[in-house]
């Protein structure tokens, strides 16, 4: 089967924007793919973590992929600094890259924000990084986002120079996986932003391990417009926050906002929010049961993303040394 890498940074509880747009995507792919997914924590450093918390929440991020359906008989889930082929081969990649290649790089200048002499040089090559993450696999096909969809070109691109600078055709052409529409989740304080875990306001969002009435309080103050539900897609034009949460259930329910429209339009805000609650609890209750459950057992968490990391390692490890070896670094006896 074609080989799919994804990451996903350990920043905090996963949100249900989050699971909606990637996490619940790759669990199909388990069952088509040869799927290795990681948490990838050298990526969280590129910014500052407390090193207590940063170990707290790879464990969380962890959990809370098994508990929404990634199973580790069925795919490869472990932690990326686990695995040292990642770094070893992102120094190389990092004499691949040309400067000129990372200043056109949009998502170091919105993270730098204004003051970038203060950014780590970690932030700025991080796109190196993520290179290496799925060439040292050899995988070809990437589950990404919009956000990163520039990453990517740039993954091909340091390819294709190690491939021609060595003299090799070594490393493969990286493909962008899209699988149907992923679910676009804005924040339920304002519309026309995503949902996120670094938005100050908790009430913005859903975390996964919200329990029932945490959700139903969120979702009874989500900000909504006076006006009725339309019955029709072209009567949310104008309205984000009405859009989003049909968006929602649409997503949660696995059905097409159309659908939701024609079952609860005329509906006003108060009723139809408290369907999207039913419908929320419903499906998130079992993820954070399950995820508690696996935070209750740490050992057993951790001997399963071990586990994880020798058959990642199986994989990378040969991959890595015969770049270096193209490199012409001496091999250790």
């Amino acid at each position: 089967m074609t080989r799919v890498f994804s990451g996903i940074q350990p920043s905090g509880v996963p949100t249900l924007g989050n699971y909606l747009g990637a996490i619940r995507n790759w669990v199909p792919m388990q069952d088509t793919h040869e799927s290795i997914f990681c948490v990838v924590d050298l990526h969280a450093i590129t910014q500052w973590q407390d090193p207590k918390e940063l170990a707290r929440q790879t464990r969380e991020m962890a959990a809370a992929l098994i508990a929404c359906g990634l199973d580790p008989r069925r795919c490869i889930l472990f932690i990326q600094s686990h695995v040292h082929a990642h770094a070893r081969l992102a120094w190389i990649f990092n004499c691949v890259a040309r400067i000129g290649w990372l200043n056109r790089m949009t998502q170091f200048k919105d993270k730098a924000g204004k003051d970038r002499e203060a950014a780590s040089s970690g932030l700025y090559v991080y796109p190196n990084l993520m290179a290496a993450d799925i060439l040292t696999y050899h995988a070809s096909k990437v589950p990404v986002g919009d956000d990163q969809k520039q990453h990517l070109e740039l993954a091909n691109d340091i390819a294709q120079k190690f491939n021609h600078d060595y003299g090799v055709d070594f490393f493969p052409t990286i493909e962008p996986l899209i699988q149907g529409v992923a679910a676009r989740v804005m924040s339920l304080r304002d519309g026309t932003r995503k949902m996120s875990k670094s938005d100050p306001s908790d009430q913005s969002r859903i975390n996964l391990t919200d329990d029932h009435d945490t959700i139903a309080l969120k979702i009874r103050r989500a900000r909504t417009d006076s006006e009725p539900l339309p019955d029709h897609a072209a009567g949310l034009e104008g309205r984000a926050e009405a859009r989003n949460l049909v968006g929602i259930l649409a997503g949660i329910t696995n059905t097409l906002p159309e659908n939701v429209l024609r079952e609860h339009g005329g509906k006003g805000f108060s009723e139809f929010k408290e369907v999207l609650v039913a419908a929320l609890v419903a499906h998130l209750d079992p993820i954070r049961t399950e995820m508690a459950r696996l935070l209750d057992d740490p050992a057993a968490l951790d001997a399963e993303l071990r586990l994880g990391a020798d058959r990642a390692e199986a994989i990378a490890a040969p991959i890595c040394a015969r770049a270096e070896e193209i490199v012409g670094f001496l091999p250790r006896r």
